[in-house]
Formats: structure tokens, sequence, C-alpha cells
């Protein structure tokens, strides 16, 4: 875990770029970052451990290789307790702050009522994160410096598939605690909010692959997708989102946040995975780009 004061942190995101863009995808990791400052850690009232529950912890590096696939891979380096880049810009709880938010904040949507909005209020199982009120000035400017470059290059790198293949999926990596699955078993859910973020060839060709590998994929129950899967998802002009989640089990001692011995296997597979998704997305996306010129 990093431990930086925010004037020296790393930049707020990393691109892994291929030598080539070979397939119209683009891998995006929002909630893998483990850089927390400290004035960051000083303003919390829990141990790094606790306010590690919340990250996608080494999602990143799990599709990291993907990019030998001629596919980008976009990473946020600051952690989600920190600020969350898969929510609206001004999802804000004015009950966390000692001022008044300005009137085009959303205060009221969902996440916000669950502590869980842009700047998080909970992390874990509903802990709260700050030991007093944050000004509404702090909000904004982590907003300004950290959410908004994210997504600025988010959208770069959309457009520049869409300008190479004539259409562009974004798949938004993330992780959920095994204790998220109430009942039976099940490695990874993708969501595709219900058909509308994406054709349904892709949510069904990236299933397929999983089970052929021997995972068990549920469809949109209990993730079907995020800010980001909405945001970025518009099949009818060529951009489609799909949200995979991984069951931590398969990958991490989740009481330590350590990688276990399952974290290479899931590599291989997800590399194996991401590889024939991307084979059939190249086709299309030759077709996508033929039928355009």
């Amino acid at each position: 875990m990093g431990d930086n004061d925010e004037d020296d942190a790393p930049p707020g995101q990393i691109i892994l770029a291929p030598q080539s863009l070979l397939a119209p995808i683009v891998l995006n990791s929002p909630h893998s970052g483990r850089c927390y400052s400290r004035a960051f850690l000083h303003q919390s009232r829990l141990e790094p451990l606790a306010l590690r529950r919340s990250e996608d912890a080494f999602i990143d590096e799990l599709f990291a290789p993907c990019v030998a696939h001629g596919i980008p891979l976009l990473a946020a380096t600051f952690p989600r307790a920190f600020v969350d880049v898969n929510r609206e810009p001004f999802e804000l709880d004015p009950h966390m702050f000692s001022d008044r938010l300005p009137s085009y904040a959303n205060t009221r949507s969902l996440r916000v009522a669950g502590g869980l909005g842009t700047i998080p209020r909970l992390v874990g199982d509903a802990q709260p994160i700050y030991r007093a009120p944050l000004t509404s000035a702090e909000a904004l400017d982590r907003i300004e410096r950290w959410y908004r470059p994210c997504h600025a290059q988010l959208t770069r790198l959309v457009d520049e598939s869409l300008t190479a293949f004539g259409v562009c999926l974004v798949l938004d990596c993330h992780s959920m605690p095994s204790s998220a699955i109430e009942s039976g078993k099940t490695d990874f859910v993708v969501g595709d909010r219900f058909g509308a973020s994406a054709a349904p060839w892709m949510a069904e060709c990236l299933t397929q692959e999983l089970n052929n590998r021997g995972y068990v994929v549920r469809r949109n129950k209990p993730y079907a997708g995020g800010f980001i899967t909405e945001h970025y998802g518009d099949p009818t002009n060529g951009r489609h989102a799909i949200q995979i989640e991984i069951n931590r089990a398969l990958y991490l001692d989740e009481r330590r946040i350590e990688k276990s011995a399952g974290m290479a296997i899931l590599t291989k597979d997800l590399f194996d995975v991401i590889g024939a998704l991307a084979k059939t997305a190249a086709s299309i996306g030759q077709t996508s780009s033929l039928a355009a010129e």
C-alpha cells in the first residue's frame, strides 16, 4: 500500500498501452487503487487494513497481461474510499460536510443513502471513514484533481477505439466479497444492465468463455453495472460497456488482503478469456469499420 502526501502522490491513473491497437476493447479498473496518502489516513478513524476492505484488490494486476491482446488498460491509483469514479461526479452526502454543498450536487441518490457516494462515507461492513466532517471545498477538489482526469482518459481511450474500429467495448473490471453471494456458488457476475449497455453477443461471449473454463457465472444479479457501465454504454452509437465482478475468494486471502495461490491460475484464465473476446470483437469491429467506409 502506498503512503504518500497528496502533493507527492503518483498520477491519479496508470495506462498500460499495447504496442498496436488490435481489438475494440478498453479494460478499466476503477477500484484497484492502493495509494493512500498520509493526509487521508490521518482524516480516517479506521486502520489502513479496514480502509482496504473496499478495494478491488489487485484487479489491475489480474488483467494487466491482457494488454498483450492489443487492448489498453486504465487503472485508478487512488483508493475508492478516497473518491469513487464509478459514481456520478457529484453524488455527495450532505451529512458528511461542515458547510453547504453546491446546488447541483445529487444528494438523494440510493448510493448516497447507502454511504457510497462519490466521496464515500462508509467502507466494509458499514464502518464510518472519517473522524470529523469534511468541507465541501475538499470534496470538489478531489473530484477535480482525481475523478475528472480518470474519466477524461477513459473517454480518450474509447474515442481512439471508435476511430480505429467504429465500435468500442469498455470492460469495467471489479471484484466482489465472497460474502456478497447470498446463495449458491458464483465465481463471476457479468453485468450489462439487463441488455441496455452492450450488444447481447458481448455478454454471451464473455459468459460462455468463462463457463468453458469451469467458472459459474451469473448475469446482472446482484450487480448489473454502475455509473461507468451506464454512462459509457450506448450500443446504438457503437459504445458498449459491461461490468465484470470476480469473487475475491478465487485469488485473495480476503481477511489479510493478500494474493493467494489462485492468483496465477485466474490470471492465465482471464488472459485466455479476454483473448477470445478480443478476437471476436476485432472481427466485428473490422466489419463495422469497413461498413462505415
